[in-house]
């Protein structure tokens, strides 16, 4: 009877202030076939879904001729099931993907080359390194297993980032209080001990899925339990060690999530917030009703001596999603208010995400945005596309496949629009026309773009990355404002805009980025550049 009266009482709240509130949701697929555990986009405007292969059926098939036949498999002995999928926004179309080994719980980045990098997992997937080379959504491209090299330690709950020499480093996991490195011939072989993860550990761990943030000296900092460091990775030194986050632990399973906010000006700077969280000991208790955090510390990890800065959000939040958007803020968006992360341990989902405005003072950078409809719980993602919406997927709290449950395994996909695309802002949204292709590390280049009214002001340049999403944190995610010269007029209608690449791989490592043009707050949609 409590939880009918609360779930009524829920949604009478959601219906009354839907209209209120800024951001609009819409239904982009009904039935994907799969639960998205781990996301990411890639620079064909593709989407890469990705749950656990051990898993039993899903609810889309594999291309005939294709199963998998594994007599370990608990479940599937012969498993014909898809397990990972791409999905095409724009078309809305879902073709299978065949991935051989146990992604759950993994980790990922892009490479340099735009390739998917996707290593560890359970089981037999442990030690594994996959490969998924995106393509034209017309062509056919599928994951690929090596086979000639596999991971030094065995990565559950792992962290990647990528390098400024374009190698990525997999942190931490379960039972793994070490780092390595991808290819591990860059950084001589091997893993390396890191105490620091072995000192993060309690007694429900609460050091898994660490948070990674590149630093734009070169630097690592590195998030566990309610710690950070400074992390020299070439020379495998604690450098500094910052001061305890207050509110408890913070990473998985005490979910709460992180970004770095974008680098702009000179790029010496770099400031580092975390949200949300878990009270310690609900995940060993399996407490379900426990009220989550509702804080967040903010630190400048560039500054000497610096402190974190705490604020309190809108809503107690674990296992939210925080996304960069174009414009610098932040999306925060899916999770619950109440229990920790863990299969069928959470309650109260918040249907409301959050709005962070980093620019405003300390009290005023939490705006409440408009509530979706569907709980996204345990084992949900959001990722930003090019064209400025937030891809939101996901959400499978039990074990298996369960579409009876409360919160059942959820297989529609969402976008979540925020205000700077509302219809009366279209006319100041503005369009790439001319981009180069790539574009050389502290070099020049122009770009072209038009507006239906004329351009008032400074023209943002904002490049992105397109993270791997998992478990409340999105590896690699990057946002980097570009110096810009003022939008000059062609003659023809359009604005021509000088802009200086980033320096170097510490400001932004190789790969592929999202360049969004803003105009006073409105994005254009992204087109993507190589940077090296």
């Amino acid at each position: 009877m409590k939880s009918s009266k609360f779930l009524l009482l829920l949604l009478w709240m959601v219906m009354k202030s839907r209209a209120d509130l800024p951001g609009t949701w819409e239904l982009l697929v009904t039935d994907a076939g799969i639960a998205s555990m781990h996301t990411a986009v890639t620079r064909f405007n593709t989407v890469v879904l990705l749950d656990r292969t051990h898993i039993g059926p899903t609810r889309k098939r594999l291309r005939p001729g294709h199963c998998l036949t594994n007599p370990k498999d608990p479940l599937l002995k012969h498993d014909c099931y898809a397990h990972s999928a791409l999905f095409d926004p724009t078309t809305r179309q879902i073709r299978p993907l065949m991935i051989l080994t146990d992604t759950w719980c993994s980790s990922g980045q892009f490479l340099p080359d735009g390739t998917l990098l996707q290593t560890g997992g359970d089981g037999d997937g442990v030690k594994k390194i996959r490969r998924f080379t995106p393509c034209e959504s017309t062509l056919f491209c599928d994951w690929e297993e090596l086979e000639d090299v596999q991971l030094s330690q065995g990565r559950w709950y792992s962290t990647n980032q990528i390098l400024p020499d374009g190698s990525v480093i997999i942190v931490g996991g379960r039972a793994a209080a070490s780092v390595e490195f991808f290819p591990a011939t860059r950084h001589d072989g091997g893993a390396r001990y890191l105490p620091f993860l072995a000192e993060t550990e309690d007694t429900q761990m609460d050091n898994l899925y660490p948070y990674l943030h590149l630093l734009p000296d070169g630097h690592l900092f590195v998030f566990a339990n309610n710690m950070a460091v400074l992390y020299d990775y070439k020379n495998n030194l604690v450098l500094r060690k910052y001061p305890k986050l207050d509110g408890g632990p913070r990473n998985y399973p005490s979910a709460g999530s992180s970004v770095m906010l974008a680098l702009t000006g000179d790029y010496s700077v770099a400031t580092v917030v975390v949200c949300g969280g878990a009270q310690y000991g609900a995940f060993i208790e399996k407490s379900i009703d426990t009220p989550a955090h509702g804080s967040c510390g903010r630190i400048e990890a560039t500054k000497p001596d610096s402190v974190w800065e705490m604020e309190d959000m809108p809503f107690g939040r674990i296992m939210g999603d925080m996304v960069m958007l174009p414009t610098g803020d932040v999306l925060i968006v899916n999770g619950a208010q109440a229990g920790t992360q863990g299969f069928e341990m959470a309650s109260e989902p918040c249907l409301y995400p959050v709005l962070y405005r980093p620019d405003e003072p300390a009290g005023l950078r939490f705006m409440t945005l408009n509530p979706g409809s569907v709980p996204r719980m345990y084992h949900s993602t959001a990722n930003l596309l090019p064209d400025g919406r937030i891809l939101i997927a996901g959400s499978n709290p039990h074990y298996f496949y369960n579409f009876v449950a409360q919160f059942p395994t959820e297989l529609r996909i969402e976008a979540f629009s925020p205000e700077y695309l509302l219809a009366e802002k279209a006319n100041i949204r503005p369009s790439i026309l001319e981009l180069p292709e790539t574009i050389n590390y502290g070099g020049g280049f122009e770009i072209l773009v038009t507006t239906e009214l004329p351009v008032v002001g400074i023209v943002e340049v904002n490049i992105a990355s397109a993270p791997f999403a998992t478990h409340s944190f999105s590896q690699g995610q990057r946002m980097v404002k570009l110096g810009v010269s003022s939008a000059v007029p062609n003659g023809l209608g359009a604005y021509r805009i000088s802009c200086t690449a980033p320096p170097d791989g510490r400001v932004a490592p190789p790969g592929y980025y999202m360049v969004f043009a803003v105009n006073t707050g409105v994005p254009s949609v992204a087109k993507w550049v190589k940077l090296h």
